[in-house]
């Protein structure tokens, strides 16, 4: 599934409380689809202009603009829009919603020539299991909403497979100061050193911060942006 720029619910501020989440079975594409067809983008509680945080670590990458950039939990990001007005050339959008993927295609008009979307679960992946290594994985806030442990286990062997030796990581998500839940869903809080455990030995931590995202309707939500590289 993705999530989407940032994360928080549409208008609802209550989603994003500090609660104790219920677990249960959640239907993501369900959950996303209906998310997108009910809201445009610009209306979304996660939409956000500012995307300097993941733009700083992009550019400590020192990738070139032919680098394949896969931007998982893609939405209707207008993450990508910048990618390509920045001059990459090979990027890969995708998201567990349809709807969402058709909103940003539409939006791209003739530059969705430029982008791959690619419709798929990251804890079942099927279709992003057949693409070519990419030199970097993008992903805000994505990963903290699979609380299970066997999502979460798909998400970092999906991503362990799918990026290059030599590549890297860009992971944005809620940090431990952080709400317990977000879109109507629950969601499980990182710090940097949660995030190195999982991804293992292979890959190096090269810089992380904390940021404050600030919600369309001024609510704040604390994040922590980490850059890892794949040795």
């Amino acid at each position: 599934m993705e999530a989407k720029n940032h994360s928080c619910d549409i208008n609802d501020k209550s989603s994003c409380s500090s609660s104790t989440p219920q677990q249960e079975e959640i239907n993501y594409k369900s959950h996303w689809d209906d998310t997108y067809a009910n809201s445009p983008t610009e209306k979304l509680g996660w939409f956000e202009t500012d995307l300097s945080p993941t733009l700083d670590l992009l550019n400590k990458t020192n990738l070139n603009k032919s680098a394949r950039i896969l931007n998982v939990g893609a939405g209707s990001s207008t993450l990508i829009d910048k990618l390509i007005v920045d001059g990459y050339t090979n990027i890969i959008a995708s998201d567990i919603s349809k709807t969402s993927l058709d909103h940003l295609e539409t939006r791209l008009d003739h530059q969705s020539k430029m982008v791959e979307f690619i419709v798929d679960d990251l804890t079942k992946p099927t279709e992003l299991l057949k693409i070519e290594p990419v030199d970097l994985w993008i992903d805000r806030a994505v990963l903290h909403f699979f609380n299970k442990s066997e999502e979460q286990d798909a998400y970092f062997e999906l991503l362990k497979k799918t990026i290059k030796n030599g590549g890297y990581a860009i992971l944005a998500e809620y940090n431990q100061d952080g709400a317990t839940k977000c879109a109507g869903l629950p969601v499980h809080r990182y710090s940097k050193e949660m995030l190195q455990k999982k991804l293992g030995k292979g890959f190096k931590l090269v810089d992380n911060f904390n940021y404050v995202y600030t919600m369309p309707h001024g609510d704040l939500r604390p994040y922590i942006y980490t850059l890892f590289r794949k040795d």
